[in-house]
């Protein structure tokens, strides 16, 4: 028996070896990792180039004309004339649209150089310029897929304005129109300097094509890498030059320039922070969070009364949640002075304190000033952190293949009684282990010496805990299979604590409050005296018993009282946009309050205390709120028919009771096909447009490691709606009967939608479980997926490394007859809704209109993301709105066409049970291999059942007889719905 088994196994080796023979061509391998497919990264690359003895190449320099560049076909582009090219003195190009455009670079050796552009953007969004460079017709490695054009911005206003409660509120933010000059530098921010791109002896096509955004670009520009003096070559320079006796202060809250929008001034309330003030909230400092993203640069404007050489101090405080070291490299109008200042430290203190510039055994720096204006600037940069960042991801990936040959092997059993020796078919499995823990130990070690903290970071304790769980697996290896979840798939695993090192080892916050440009004179103490905050303490403490806060409270007969399930700075958007335009406009005075917890409303409406109106509650609070009387029919108002014509039909299914609806949908998602463009384009795979597409591609995809993914896979023990209903619709089936009294998950449509649910799972084995599909997106595991709203917020604001190098595409469909596909899916959102209790339904109604109508929306929508980043992108379900936000237009055209089949599951008393039992059908059918149409049949009987007893209780049914009809509401319905338009 032993035998057999060892050969059995044996044998599943040699098919999953990666030399073997199954499924692949002559001399191909079976299985290669996922990060082979496409290029390697910078660092990889360089070391490459340093081994063959490649270097930077000798001094030289080139400009070149935009009369020199060339189209893709060899074309001559069409150029802009000088009187249109924004001051340039010469003629430029156009970019964008996806245009590529090249030019020869004619250079005298083999060797390392940097390229640069002269560009001025045209882009007025938020959504960056961005590009990626061929050499000779290929890319170098994977970074130069993605280099982007910073835009600049600056405050519309010089001084802050305020808000209804005297505090001050964020400035708009405008790009600045200037020609500007960059280098293509890494878009993560982890490489210390431009990237550099070798170049042969003679002739090279350089390739710049547009990803996103527009600009008009001058010339362009290949160079040899400069290398920075060192401090001390830069003081001989200037050793005749005196010390100026001078101070200038900057408070840090209003800088001149900045390249990210959202990095931005903060109130903190902090006697030791410049202006203060102990009842109104004051913009008194920068950054913090919003100014954390290496790269994020801020740049301040001084004036200098005397050439001189001067100190640079900044008052700032590091409070850093990890505890960890941040960096930032220091510019004077615009240039990085010396190398000392390149990838400057600022180590954790939760206090201000003065950090004056200067190197470890503390003599402070100098910098040479001439009398007149200058640039003092401060980039956020993790680039000491790029070795860590690369070991981790490296160490990550072989761990992700390590886990995937055990599986192979184990067949994904994880007994804990039966023994493996898996010695024996990865004989160099104890090796690994112990080599991924001295990789890590180093990197600590390294993270250790880059900060004079005596305290560990979390970041340090996260790599040596990483050491430890592989120390102890490299003793005992034959016990991985079933200790997996200490390697890669538990969420203390070596894989998910170097996961969360990632994110929190490239985060650079610091808090500046102002500093200071002086001579040798002393300066104001960071922190105030105790006296100051010891009476600015008290201020507070009875100054918070009569000071305007956005809590509830109650109101006036003629204010509306609005209830906003949102966080404050939501809160502060919508209040301010009501103060500046609505109530302006109609005379009505609103009040928003921040709600803590929407199930509150349910308690405030028991005790006959609830809101006129309430914001961003879940789309299924209206109705259970409207079935027990609470909610106003918005319906009966005269224009209700009109206005909804702005919104998708399907949205409105969760919120209707008959032909009455009860909320307005305020925020809607989307189910797309996220993808990989860069590994599909590699595997010459189409992006799969119907469900049978998708089964074809499947067999290549998992032939090199990967899968795809649905939203079921995401979804731990119960199955939700969204990631059922969209089967059973795209088969032409439904979960009601019309009447509302029982199921329809039982007929021969929703069947067959059923079947292929779970085929995909037991058939085509798509994973069951993924964890995060926004990670194994970025590690290229799982490729191309189905997911949401959610994920693209992800990939938008926390995946520099793929950007422009990902897609969205339609749901996945079934096809019909006349060729078209059928693409149904959910779409749950937020919903507004108007209280029964309501002392103006009218006034309420107007308040609804005005904040869900177009021009408010696309303006909450800019300022939020302008604000506060990428990370707040707003999905209005106002679909005219949606078209003019500030995202890729091709992204809103995807959403667009997918949101035609939007059909959100109608609620009806008993709508809980069925999406349980659906769940249940799925792991009945998947785990425990049940016959489909036996797993339906039990489930039609336990939800006609409760249907019944729930009709039975609000009114519909009596002694199991109908005594009032109940229609699920439908799309045609609401499509149904006249407006003025059609009385027209």
């Amino acid at each position: 028996m032993k035998t057999r088994i060892v050969a059995w196994m044996a044998a599943i080796a040699i098919l999953f070896s990666p030399n073997g023979a199954a499924f692949a061509e002559e001399n191909e391998p079976v299985s290669r990792p996922a990060e082979n497919v496409i290029e390697e990264r910078y660092h990889t690359i360089l070391e490459q180039w340093e081994t063959k003895g490649i270097g930077s190449a000798p001094e030289f320099g080139a400009a070149v004309s935009p009369s020199e560049f060339v189209l893709s076909q060899g074309l001559k582009p069409a150029l802009l004339p000088v009187n249109e090219s924004k001051g340039y003195k010469d003629r430029v190009f156009y970019w964008g649209n996806q245009q590529s455009v090249s030019f020869m670079a004619e250079v005298e050796s083999d060797g390392l150089y940097e390229i640069g552009f002269d560009y001025y953007p045209i882009t007025r969004e938020v959504v960056p310029i961005e590009g990626a460079i061929q050499i000779n017709g290929g890319f170098q490695y994977y970074e130069s897929r993605r280099i982007v054009f910073p835009v600049f911005w600056e405050n519309e206003k010089a001084d802050f304005e305020k808000d209804r409660f005297g505090n001050e509120i964020l400035p708009k933010q405008i790009p600045v129109a200037q020609w500007s000059h960059m280098k293509a530098e890494d878009a993560s921010g982890l490489q210390p300097m431009a990237l550099r791109f070798y170049l042969k002896k003679g002739v090279n096509t350089v390739t710049l094509q547009n990803l996103r955004g527009e600009a008009l670009l001058g010339s362009a520009y290949i160079q040899s890498p400069q290398k920075l003096p060192t401090y001390e070559e830069y003081r001989e320079k200037y050793k005749h030059t005196k010390i100026a006796d001078e101070v200038i202060r900057v408070e840090a809250e209003k800088p001149f320039l900045k390249n990210s929008s959202f990095a931005r001034p903060i109130a903190v309330r902090d006697s030791s922070a410049v202006p203060n003030d102990t009842k109104s909230l004051l913009l008194n400092t920068f950054g913090d969070a919003s100014w954390s993203e290496s790269g994020q640069r801020v740049d301040w404007k001084i004036k200098v009364k005397e050439t001189g050489l001067y100190k640079l101090t900044f008052k700032v405080k590091q409070d850093k949640n990890t505890g960890g070291t941040v960096f930032r490299k220091v510019l004077v109008d615009g240039k990085v002075p010396f190398e000392e200042v390149a990838h400057y430290p600022f180590d954790f203190n939760k206090k201000w304190r003065n950090v004056t510039l200067g190197d470890v055994e503390g003599q402070e720096y100098l910098f040479y000033l001439e009398k007149g204006e200058h640039l003092v600037g401060l980039v956020a940069d993790a680039s000491p952190a790029e070795r860590v960042v690369n070991r981790a991801n490296e160490i990550m990936r072989e761990i992700e293949g390590l886990s995937l040959s055990i599986k192979k092997l184990t067949g994904n059993q994880i007994d804990k009684s039966r023994g493996w020796k898996i010695t024996e078919f990865i004989p160099d499995i104890k090796e690994r282990v112990a080599d991924w823990a001295n990789k890590l130990e180093e990197e600590s070690k390294y993270l250790k010496s880059l900060g004079k903290s005596d305290k560990d970071s979390q970041e340090i304790v996260s790599l040596d805990l990483a050491a430890q769980k592989l120390r102890s697996l490299e003793q005992k290896p034959n016990e991985i299979p079933y200790r997996l979840t200490e390697l890669s798939e538990g969420s203390s695993s070596v894989a998910q604590l170097l996961g969360n090192l990632l994110l929190n080892v490239q985060s650079q916050p610091l808090t500046i409050d102002r500093f200071y440009v002086h001579g040798d004179g002393g300066l104001p103490a960071a922190q105030a005296s105790m006296w100051k905050r010891a009476t600015d303490s008290i201020k507070r403490f009875f100054q918070s018993f009569s000071s305007g806060t956005y809590a509830a409270s109650k109101t006036d007969d003629e204010t509306i009282e609005v209830w906003i399930n949102r966080p404050r700075q939501y809160v502060e958007l919508i209040q301010n946009l009501a103060d500046q335009t609505f109530t302006p406009e109609t005379g009505i005075k609103v009040k928003f309050s921040i709600m803590p917890d929407e199930q509150k409303l349910i308690l405030a409406n028991a005790a006959d205390k609830q809101p006129d109106v309430a914001l961003g509650i879940s789309n299924w609070l209206p109705y259970e709120l409207a079935i027990r009387g609470a909610a106003e029919d918005l319906h009966q108002f005269e224009d209700f028919e009109s206005f909804s014509k702005q919104f998708s039909p399907g949205a409105f299914l969760p919120m209707m009771i008959g032909d009455s609806v009860y909320a307005l949908p305020e925020t809607q998602d989307f189910f797309v096909q996220f993808y990989r463009k860069d590994i599909l384009e590699s595997l010459n795979l189409p992006v799969p447009d119907t469900w049978n597409d998708v089964t074809e591609v499947l067999p290549e995809l998992q032939r090199f490691g990967m899968n795809y993914y649905t939203p079921i896979s995401g979804a731990v023990g119960f199955k939700p709606f969204q990631t059922t209903a969209p089967y059973i619709y795209q088969f032409h089936g439904d979960l009601y009967e019309k009447d509302g009294m029982s199921t329809a998950i039982d007929s021969e449509e929703a069947l067959k939608g059923i079947q292929f649910m779970t085929d995909l799972n037991t058939i085509y084995s798509l994973p069951l479980q993924v964890p995060n599909f926004y990670n194994h997106f970025r590690y290229s595991t799982l490729p191309i997926g189905i997911s949401s709203f959610q994920t693209y917020v992800q990939l938008t604001a926390a995946a520099p490394e793929i950007a422009g190098w990902w897609d969205i595409a339609p749901h996945p469909g079934v096809k019909q007859a006349d060729g078209t596909v059928e693409r149904w899916a959910t779409g749950s959102g937020q919903s507004a809704m108007i209280f029964k209790g309501t002392k103006n339904p009218e006034k309420s109604w107007e308040l609804l209109k005005w904040w869900m109508g177009k021009e408010t929306q696309v303006q909450f929508a800019s300022n939020l993301q302008t604000f506060y980043g990428p990370s707040y992108l707003w999905n209005t379900a106002n679909v005219d709105a949606f078209k003019e936000l500030p995202w890729p237009e091709d992204h809103k055209d995807t959403i667009l066409a997918q949101w035609e089949y939007l059909k959100e599951v109608p609620k009806t008393p008993g709508a809980y049970m069925v999406e349980r039992e659906l769940s249940n059908v799925w792991n009945r059918i998947v785990f425990d291999g049940v016959n489909t149409r036996s797993a339906v049949d039990d489930a039609v009987i336990a939800i006609d059942r409760e249907i019944g007893r729930k009709m039975e209780e609000f009114g519909y049914m009596k002694n199991g007889k109908v005594i009032k009809p109940y229609p699920v509401p439908s799309i045609e319905q609401v499509k149904g719905w006249g407006g003025k338009e059609n009385e027209e």
